[in-house]
């Protein structure tokens, strides 16, 4: 059966791309660095780091000596590595990376180099990978690792990705790569700020192969409330379908930087070997989320990283971050 590997599967690295000033990261830069340097810190304890370098000499500086980073040169425009990596495919037994075309959500920003950027990084991946004339972001497909595909109409369906395919063509390709029994698209869903036309990884993520877990608005006055309630129904009605349990998470206390409100969510979670890291932004709701994640996930280490920064160019944690799978080794 060909399938879309699950990130709740054993892995082998995870792929960072290290922020350079002349990404849009340069009014506050050393805050950036900072937080990815805390980010790769709290991977590799539990495994390898690819760090795409724009500079290896001067990246490696902010670094320690670690057996778990690797660095490898490439100049990135930007650091959204979910959605500009390649995406690890089985097929009965058979590892394949596909190299889907990055648009910067539907050509919002210049994102030339960070589409070219796996076709550098193809010489390190022991498993051979394939270009797909489509464009995907990472960040936009959520997997359960048998047949299910999760995600959202306004990412998926929306005319500034594949304008010349139908929702049914749509539909078919992501079988056609993924091999997927059912794709769910969610109808409803956003945050505010948010630049990727909610990402499903903003808002509801597989942890094994019958559970989502998802962020749940309680407030009736927050801007959300309505958006989020009614993807809450699709949920349910998903669960009842296909026999999934559901578990919340809560919205974020809502954050701000120069008066715009950021897409802060718990739902930007990592899984790494042994592990998961999640996102904080320095609210009263940071203690809710970390608690549920430790109740949900009680045989993993907890790992709570601050990204307050990440958010200000509306991603965060899981967005800076891909994961591969065991049967991908590094060649370096």
């Amino acid at each position: 059966m060909k399938r879309l590997i699950a990130e709740f599967e054993k892995q082998s690295f995870t792929q960072i791309i290290f922020p350079h000033k002349n990404t849009d990261w340069a009014p506050y830069l050393q805050e950036a660095q900072t937080t990815f340097v805390n980010i790769i810190n709290a991977i590799t304890k539990y495994q390898k780091c690819l760090v795409v370098c724009y500079d290896i000499d001067e990246v490696k500086k902010h670094f320690s000596p670690n057996k778990n980073i690797v660095f490898v040169p490439y100049v990135c425009d930007d650091t959204w590595a979910r959605d500009c990596s390649v995406l690890s495919v089985d097929d009965e037994g058979t590892t394949e990376l596909l190299d889907f075309t990055f648009t910067a959500w539907g050509g919002k920003f210049e994102a030339s180099r960070d589409n070219l950027m796996s076709q550098n990084l193809a010489k390190y991946y022991s498993a051979p990978m394939k270009k797909c004339d489509f464009i995907l972001e990472g960040g936009g497909v959520e997997s359960n690792g048998a047949g299910l595909i999760l995600t959202t109409s306004e990412c998926m369906l929306n005319s500034n990705r594949n304008a010349s395919y139908s929702s049914i063509e749509v539909n078919a390709k992501l079988q056609e790569y993924f091999g997927a029994k059912e794709i769910l698209i969610l109808n409803n869903g956003y945050l505010s700020g948010d630049d990727t036309d909610s990402h499903i990884d903003t808002l509801a993520r597989f942890i094994n192969n019958n559970t989502i877990m998802y962020v749940q608005c309680s407030d009736e006055n927050d801007e959300h409330y309505k958006a989020l309630y009614a993807m809450e129904q699709e949920l349910k009605t998903l669960a009842q379908t296909y026999n999934l349990k559901l578990i919340t998470l809560p919205m974020a206390d809502a954050l701000y930087y120069e008066e715009e409100r950021l897409p802060a969510t718990y739902a930007n979670f990592l899984f790494v070997n042994g592990a998961v890291i999640v996102p904080t932004y320095g609210g009263v709701q940071d203690k809710e989320a970390l608690k549920i994640f430790e109740a949900t996930f009680p045989e993993l280490d907890i790992v709570g990283v601050d990204c307050s920064v990440l958010v200000r160019q509306h991603g965060s944690l899981h967005c800076v971050t891909m994961n591969f799978p065991a049967s991908v080794t590094l060649t370096l």
